[in-house]
């Protein structure tokens, strides 16, 4: 079977699932070790931890432009796939590729310069910052390896093929976690290690899914010489399908320096412990995550290939889907919230502060699922003002508002009932738009 007759003719559950499972096992991986990373740093003491969610809001803006070019070249691919025109998919995932590796090498010479003030800039109080500083000089370092490595893994998954960027994603994460003790306490480097272990795996990680294009195992290639024409729509286009992923990510960055700063006023220890809550609640969500991301390459490729019931079917199994695991996944958050911040960081204020707060997140993702399929079907079918508007809507928009006046009016209670009212405000637009786009789609497919 071809992959093209793979993606627009396996039943729509069994080919979700099926794209969902690599992309699930990569996510968790991948924050089983920012988990224990988090743990291992915990170790360092309140300020040490409360460094890791200061330059996590860093990494957010480098993993924005991954995103960027990912989702845009990849959203564009895809729909080309389908209509079996794979020069252009071609095109654009060489040029998704060296433009997110430039923008990361800027990125990388930009913080370097302003290294102390970019720290500052990020929350970082005086007994943070120099923990912080020497953890975000290595995440410099591999900024270009890590945009764009993120960028070859949003190829893989448009292609269809997630399960080789699991295997680039989960080699990186395994050096990782092993590389933090080591580093960390084997070599007494301290936060260093934690730093120079996520550099190196990062670069590893990005040299694995650079030989999966290399050695032929995917539909599109890498090569300028042979694939790359150069006019100024590809860039532009890309950059405007993948502007969604940019703004979501950005504002997530934003957002996450300016809960750093409120929380700032109260302690290192309230930074530390909606750091601990935000990864534990990612957490649970990359689950979901990993449904939803399994479902774009199939919106996208049927899509193009005008198997509209298809997509249709895909939006409502992912919702439903993603929406029960969420259930499970927040019931149990909500039970043992206080045990499971205490496993990060055993100080009585942390898990104070960190059980309210989880508890709370908790009860607002369950909103989240049906808001996260909306976005993604928008993206993946090249729809640019849904997906900027609904992005923006519940990245930035309600909720820094919501941050800033809760903060003001209710102080730290406030800071933790921002995020979730922003969730729960989002919800019904979400669906309306979603109602909207399906009721436009046509409901016989084209012929083509």
């Amino acid at each position: 079977m071809t992959q093209y007759e793979k993606m627009t003719e396996t039943p729509i559950s069994k080919l979700v699932i099926k794209l969902s499972i690599p992309a699930i096992i990569s996510m968790l991986v991948t924050n089983i070790y920012n988990l224990v990373d988090t743990a291992f740093v915990g170790r360092l003491g309140t300020s040490a931890s409360g460094a890791v969610g200061i330059v996590f809001g860093f990494m957010a803006i480098i993993q924005a432009f991954g995103f960027m070019f990912g989702q845009g070249a990849g959203s564009v691919l895809s729909r080309a796939l389908g209509e079996r025109k794979k020069e252009k998919a071609s095109t654009y995932a060489a040029v998704g590729f060296y433009g997110s590796f430039f923008c990361g090498a800027i990125i990388c010479a930009v913080g370097l310069i302003w290294l102390d003030k970019i720290v500052m800039l990020l929350g970082s109080t005086s007994t943070i910052a120099p923990y912080a500083k020497t953890y975000i000089f290595y995440i410099l370092i591999a900024a270009p390896f890590m945009s764009s490595g993120l960028t070859l893994n949003n190829i893989l998954r448009y292609e269809g093929k997630a399960a080789l960027g699991m295997i680039g994603l989960m080699s990186g994460a395994i050096i990782n976690m092993a590389g933090d003790p080591i580093l960390m306490f084997g070599l007494n480097m301290g936060i260093a290690g934690a730093g120079l272990s996520t550099a190196i795996s990062q670069i590893v990680s990005w040299s694995i899914l650079v030989w999966m294009f290399v050695s032929g195992k995917t539909e599109t290639r890498l090569r300028l010489e042979k694939n790359v024409k150069i006019t100024a729509h590809i860039p532009l286009n890309i950059a405007a399908t993948g502007f969604p992923s940019l703004l979501r990510q950005g504002l997530n960055s934003l957002t996450t320096v300016l809960l750093n700063s409120q929380c700032a006023v109260y302690g290192d220890y309230a930074v530390a412990a909606m750091s601990i809550v935000s990864r534990i609640v990612f957490f649970t969500f990359s689950i979901a995550l990993g449904i939803g991301q399994g479902f774009q390459p199939v919106s996208a490729f049927n899509y193009g290939a005008g198997k509209y019931s298809r997509l249709k079917k895909g939006f409502y199994f992912t919702a439903i889907v993603s929406e029960c695991i969420i259930i499970v996944g927040c019931t149990i958050l909500c039970v043992f919230s206080g045990n499971l911040i205490s496993l990060f960081r055993d100080d009585p204020d942390v898990i104070r502060i960190g059980t309210r707060a989880l508890r709370l997140q908790a009860l607002a993702t369950l909103f989240l699922p049906v808001c996260m399929t909306t976005e993604m079907l928008f993206q993946s079918t090249g729809r640019r003002f849904g997906a900027t508007v609904l992005s923006a809507l519940r990245s930035g928009i309600l909720f820094i508002p919501s941050l800033m006046i809760l903060a003001h009016v209710r102080g730290l209670s406030g800071i933790q009932e921002a995020q979730p009212l922003s969730l729960v405000m989002a919800f019904p637009v979400t669906v309306v738009f979603a109602s909207r786009f399906l009721q436009r789609i046509p409901d016989k497919d084209s012929k083509k």
